[in-house]
C-alpha cells in the first residue's frame, strides 16, 4: 500500500479503507507502509484522528507504529506526548515500546528522560543492550563521561555484551581529554578487547588511533602495519606474544574439552557411544597425527567442483610437507556417486588415514579429540569457528585458552581468485589479541576483504608507540 502524500479527511480515509482487500487490517497495513516509506507525521496523525473518531480509542499496536515513525524522524515533542498518553492509557508498557522511547529520547535534547525510562525498565526486567547503549552514547555526546562509564560497567555486570558501536563511541567522545581516570577507563576497554578476543573493525581501530594521538602531552603515534611471520613488528621491532600454551595449560585444556565439550554436550545425539569408542581406538592405534582435516567441510570449498576433487586437492597440497594426515569423512563418501568417485577416494587413502563416521555424526567432536590427543604440534583444518564448543567450556579462563590454542592450531584455507586452487594459510606462531608493553600497544584489526579470504584471522595491525 502506498500511503497518501497529504493528511486526509474522514471520508477519504473511509473510501481508501473500503477499497482495501482486507478492511479489518487496513489501519495496521497502512501504518506499516507509512513507517516503510517514512511518511510525514501529519499524514499519520490524520489517520490516528480518524481511528479515534471512528472507534472511540486507538489500539496499542497502532500507537506503537506511530511511535516508530516519530522515532525514525526524531519528532521529540510527539515522542514525549505519546509517552504521557500511553502511560496514562495502558499503565504498563512492554519492552518494544520502551526500546523505541529510549532510542527516540536519547537522540534528543530530552536525553535525560531516556535515563529515567532506563530506571523504569530496571524495576520490571533487565534492560536490553540497546537500552544501555542508547543512554551511554547520549551521555557521551553531552560529555557526561562519568555517567557513560557508569552505565557501561553496569551493562557488563549484567553480562550484556557491548557492541563495537558503543565501544568506538567511548573513544570518540574522550578525544583530547586530559583526565587520568578516563584514560584508565579506556585502557581497560582495550584489555576487555584482549580478554574477549575482539578484533576491532577498521573504523573502530581508527578511533583508537586518533584517541591515543589526541591525549594532551601523551606523545603517542600510531602506525598501520603487517606483522612478520616470525611475530616481529616492523615498526617497533617488538616480538609479539607466542601463541603456544605451556604444557600445564595444554593438558588442562585437553582434559576440559574432553570432559565439557565431547562428553558433556549433545555429542551423542549425533553419534553413538559405540561409534565414538571405535574412533578413539582408531586414533590411539595410529597416533600421533600432524594435521587433522574436516573432510566434509573442505569438500564444499568450491561449489562448482566435485566434492571429492576439492578434498583431493587439499590432501595433495598438505601431503607435500611429508606430514601424517587424518581425514574425517562420512560413510556416504565410499558410495560411488557424482560427487564421490571410488578411484579418487582410493588414491587419497594412500596419502592419508581416513575415518568414515556415520552420516549423522558430529564432526567437530572427532576433530577436537584427534587433534588434542596428537599433541601440541598437531594442527587442524576446517572453516568452522567452533563457537558452540567454546560456549560449552565451564569458565572464562578455559575459554581464553581455547581461543589461544585455536588461533595457533587452526589452518585457514580459501580458493584462489580464479577458483582453480586452494590456498592454506599456516597457523600463526604469535597470538592475535590486543597486546601492550606499557609504552607500546599492538592492536589487530579486521578488514572486510581479508575477513572473507582468511576466515576472520586479522593480518593487519595498529602499532601505537609513546615517544
Amino acid at each position: 500500500v502506498q500511503p497518501p502524500e497529504r493528511p486526509l479527511q474522514a471520508e477519504e480515509w473511509n473510501r481508501l479503507r473500503e477499497s482495501f482487500q482486507s478492511p479489518h487490517m487496513f489501519e495496521e497495513v497502512m501504518f506499516n507502509s507509512m513507517v516503510k516509506y517514512n511518511s510525514p507525521v501529519d499524514v499519520a496523525k490524520s489517520l490516528l484522528t480518524h481511528v479515534a473518531n471512528s472507534n472511540g480509542d486507538i489500539a496499542y499496536n497502532l500507537l506503537l507504529k506511530y511511535l516508530a515513525l516519530c522515532v525514525q524522524q526524531g519528532q521529540t515533542s510527539e515522542i514525549c506526548d505519546l509517552y504521557d498518553i500511553m502511560k496514562f492509557r495502558f499503565k504498563k508498557l512492554e519492552s518494544g515500546a520502551y526500546n523505541l522511547f529510549i532510542r527516540g529520547l536519547s537522540n534528543s535534547d530530552q536525553w535525560r528522560m531516556a535515563l529515567t525510562l532506563l530506571e523504569e525498565v530496571k524495576t520490571v526486567t533487565v534492560p536490553s543492550r540497546t537500552n544501555y547503549e542508547c543512554c551511554i552514547i547520549a551521555a557521551g555526546r553531552h560529555q557526561e563521561m562519568k555517567l557513560a562509564f557508569g552505565l557501561y560497567h553496569e551493562m557488563l555486570a549484567k553480562d550484556l555484551v557491548p557492541s563495537s558501536i558503543v565501544l568506538q563511541a567511548l573513544f570518540d567522545f574522550n578525544r583530547g581529554i586530559k583526565d587520568a581516570k578516563l584514560q584508565k577507563e579506556l585502557f581497560d576497554v582495550l584489555f576487555y578487547l584482549r580478554d574477549n578476543q575482539i578484533h576491532p573493525h577498521r573504523a573502530f581501530m581508527w578511533s583508537i588511533k586518533l584517541w591515543f594521538e589526541s591525549i594532551p602531552g601523551g606523545k603517542w603515534k600510531g602506525h598501520l602495519t603487517n606483522i612478520k611471520e616470525s611475530g616481529q613488528c616492523p615498526v617497533c621491532n617488538h616480538q609479539l606474544e607466542n601463541s603456544d600454551l605451556t604444557e600445564e595449560e595444554y593438558n588442562n585444556l585437553r582434559e576440559k574439552i574432553i570432559k565439557d565439550v565431547i562428553h558433556g554436550t549433545d555429542t551423542f545425539r549425533k553419534t553413538s557411544p559405540k561409534e565414538f569408542e571405535a574412533f578413539q581406538t582408531f586414533v590411539e592405534d595410529r597416533l600421533p597425527f600432524d594435521i587433522v582435516i574436516d573432510g566434509l567441510n573442505v569438500s564444499h570449498i568450491k561449489p562448482r567442483k566435485m566434492q571429492c576433487e576439492n578434498l583431493f586437492d587439499a590432501v595433495n597440497c598438505l601431503a607435500k610437507e611429508n606430514v601424517r594426515l587424518l581425514v574425517l569423512g562420512r560413510k556416504h563418501m565410499l558410495v560411488n556417486s557424482s560427487n564421490w568417485r571410488k578411484e579418487i577416494m582410493k588414491e587419497m587413502q594412500n596419502k592419508a588415514d581416513f575415518f568414515f563416521a556415520d552420516n549423522i555424526s558430529e564432526d567437530d567432536a572427532f576433530l577436537l579429540y584427534a587433534t588434542l590427543r596428537s599433541g601440541k604440534h598437531c594442527k587442524f583444518v576446517t572453516r568452522d569457528f567452533l563457537r558452540d564448543h567454546k560456549a560449552c567450556l565451564s569458565d572464562s579462563v578455559t575459554r581464553q585458552l581455547f581461543h589461544k590454542w585455536q588461533r595457533g592450531h587452526q589452518i585457514a584455507f580459501s580458493c584462489s581468485v580464479e577458483g582453480r586452487s586452494i590456498h592454506f594459510l599456516p597457523a600463526l606462531c604469535y597470538d592475535v589479541v590486543v597486546q601492550t608493553s606499557g609504552n607500546t600497544w599492538h592492536i589487530p584489526y579486521r578488514d572486510t576483504l581479508e575477513d572473507k579470504n582468511s576466515y576472520r584471522i586479522p593480518r593487519k595491525w595498529l602499532c601505537i608507540q609513546q615517544k
